[in-house]
């Protein structure tokens, strides 16, 4: 919009601007008078749109004025109302939504200000809450990390702070209440924190997370991480990397420790390196990223670690990279082969053999990027192949420094980060559960993505459902051609069947938690031992191609292969899936703050809405249930899921059982 020229401008504006003075008491009133010139301005304005047309538009601001200077508006009063915009030539309000914007009532800030001074801070050191107050704070601490503290909530956690000082769990929930634009708040907050109750990792990584933003508090989470032993970081340390993006500089205390920590564990060196150099890729944060890698890469060289200069330490893993590249070439090479899989499998061993053979025994040794604990020594071309699907992965297997071999799967076109923060779930998740005496035989492998359209995974031997059925018909007839047992149940080895059954319920139950979408019976493999497990991650938190999604993803040979509904064995399957369910409902904050860190990652199916993802989650809990209340509701849901399963004439029943075909 320019400004019309003062030559341009007529009569008509000189007016509206004696009017202004008018209304603003600027010239004095006459009425008599005031009624003869306003009749007269209206025919000057009618004159000059004769004469102009509809080709001049005029825009008049008009400013509310008031006798009196305005402090706060109570919101509702007095809203201006919206006219409805009209074809014809005349003057059109238009709401402006700034001047309606509510402001912080000046009354409850001073009263707010004063509940907060210093000189309160010295009565409030020895307030004590009621039984009403310390019921409903006991309430508040058993808020989710996603629930947002209401005004009498913070204000109720603020004034008994010193009385909550003991109470570990009060610290991120006080936390929030805090004025940090406040610098007398926030010095005060920062002293209570140093004194407070040494929190929990899970808690700690919460004050890592987007909502804070001083650097004393997120200084402090980390002096809490550093209790953490290696194995336990590392269950971790992709979202420690995520947090980086948050960090108000590229050397945080978090950037400094993760290198730290580098220093002293060959997987985190390497896992650390390659979180990272994925991250190099997002052109928002890869300028912060490159300056922590090189941080890594300045202090492993300066380092030793298991008996391995610093330089020759950076050399081993720069070395995983020149691997993960040749393996792109080769996968290059195969695309353009005409013919079927079996041609693709004759040249991918002619490039090993051939223009490729110092992939066959390596110069160095290379740790595995997906274990670089173990020592890589070459590919066995003899012994690696080609999988049948559109992308061509590949199936390598590799010498070890021991003697040993390994199979890996190696991917170029398909982003694998979503599948390596689901196995890395999984991971977490067993753990959790096997520190509770409670192993259900899960399957977690190994998942790295290399690149934001490559990676490794491991390869573990075993059949998809859908192979097991075309070749044995049912699961039994298969578990029975490996343990073999007349006196056991169903004539395999009770053994076996308890590992087919406890790998079935921990599935269900992390599966329905992450909302494990697009099930089908090649994405459910079985090995030889009777484990069940879960592959290809594409849709989670809800998401299915499918309309119709089971809540449980238990499909109906699962639990014929247990007996029937009605058996020992499936009565067991419900009483594992309940027990986990309770279990890591115990841990459903650690989990709830994983995710939150990740919510600046370029994970599709977090990425398009991360606030409402994290509530998706957080429902799947169902945390306002008590243990006993949580293990009728699970059992419900495998009710009605397996009920779907066997013929019924219920209508959802009949969707659900139709996602299975």
């Amino acid at each position: 919009m320019t400004q019309v020229p003062k030559h341009e401008r007529g009569e008509v504006e000189r007016l509206e601007k004696l009017l202004n003075k008018h209304e603003r008491g600027q010239l004095h009133h006459i009425d008599w008078l005031d009624r003869l010139a306003f009749r007269a301005i209206e025919q000057v304005k009618e004159n000059e749109d004769r004469i102009n047309g509809s080709t001049h538009l005029h825009l008049v601001v008009d400013l509310r004025t008031f006798e009196h200077p305005v402090a706060f508006q109570e919101e509702g009063t007095n809203p201006p109302i919206q006219a409805p915009i009209l074809q014809s030539n005349q003057l059109v309000r238009i709401l402006d939504p700034e001047a309606v914007r509510p402001n912080p009532n000046p009354s409850e800030n001073k009263h707010l200000k004063l509940a907060r001074s210093v000189t309160r801070g010295v009565i409030d050191r020895d307030l004590k809450p009621s039984s009403e107050e310390r019921k409903e704070i006991q309430k508040i601490l058993k808020y989710p990390p996603t629930w947002h503290l209401s005004g009498d909530e913070r204000q109720l956690l603020w004034k008994f702070r010193f009385s909550l000082m003991s109470e570990k769990r009060a610290l991120t929930k006080f936390l929030q209440c805090v004025d940090w634009t406040d610098a007398h708040e926030a010095r005060q907050a920062i002293e209570l924190m140093h004194k407070w109750a040494t929190i929990d990792i899970a808690d700690a990584l919460e004050l890592l997370s987007p909502v804070f933003k001083s650097d004393e508090v997120r200084a402090h989470a980390v002096s809490v991480l550093e209790r953490a032993e290696d194995e336990e970081l590392q269950c971790y340390l992709l979202q420690l990397v995520q947090a980086l993006r948050f960090e108000r500089s590229d050397k945080s205390h978090l950037a400094h420790f993760l290198v730290h920590r580098a220093t002293q564990n060959i997987n985190i060196a390497s896992f650390l390196r390659w979180y990272v150099t994925v991250e190099l890729y997002d052109p928002t944060y890869a300028k912060r990223f490159y300056s922590i890698y090189e941080l890594l890469e300045d202090t492993l060289k300066k380092t030793k670690l298991d008996d391995k200069s610093g330089d020759k330490l950076w050399q081993s893993l720069m070395r995983q990279n020149e691997l993960t590249a040749q393996l792109c070439k080769i996968m290059r090479d195969i695309k353009n082969v005409k013919g079927g899989t079996q041609k693709k499998i004759e040249k991918l061993r002619q490039l090993l053999t051939g223009l490729l053979s110092e992939l066959t025994y390596f110069d160095d040794p290379i740790p595995l990027p997906l274990d670089p604990k173990l020592i890589t020594t070459g590919i066995i071309p003899s012994e690696s192949s080609i999988f049948r699907s559109a992308l061509h992965p590949l199936r390598l297997t590799f010498r070890t420094s021991g003697g040993g071999k390994c199979q890996v799967i190696f991917k170029k076109g398909d982003d694998l980060r979503q599948d390596q923060l689901v196995i890395q779930l999984v991971s977490l998740m067993d753990r959790l559960l096997k520190l509770e005496n409670l192993d259900l035989q899960l399957t977690p492998y190994k998942v790295l993505a290399t690149n934001q359209d490559e990676g490794m995974m491991e390869f573990i031997p075993s059949k998809s459902l859908a192979q097991v059925l075309s070749e044995h018909k049912t699961i039994i007839s298969y578990l029975q051609q490996y343990h073999r047992d007349e006196s056991g149940p169903y004539g395999i080895s009770a053994n076996c069947l308890e590992t087919f059954v406890k790998s079935c319920a921990g599935y269900c139950v992390i599966m329905y938690i992450l909302g494990v979408g697009d099930r089908h019976l090649d994405n459910l493999l079985l090995r030889d031992d009777g484990r069940l497990f879960h592959v290809d991650f594409g849709f989670i938190l809800g998401r299915d191609p499918k309309p119709f999604p089971p809540p449980m993803k238990l499909c109906k040979e699962m639990v014929e292969a247990m007996g029937g509904a009605e058996s020992h064995h499936y009565s067991r399957f419900k009483s594992y899936c309940c027990e986990a369910y309770n279990i890591l409902r115990k841990s459903s904050n650690l989990i709830l703050n994983l995710f939150h860190l990740m919510a600046g990652a370029n994970i599709a199916d977090i990425a398009s809405d991360p606030e409402k993802e994290m509530l998706k989650l957080q429902e799947k809990f169902r945390l306002d249930l008590d243990d006993e209340a949580a293990v009728q509701y699970f059992q419900t849901l495998i009710n009605d899921s397996v009920s779907a399963l066997f013929p019924q004439m219920v209508e959802t029943i009949h969707r659900w059982a139709q996602y299975w075909r």
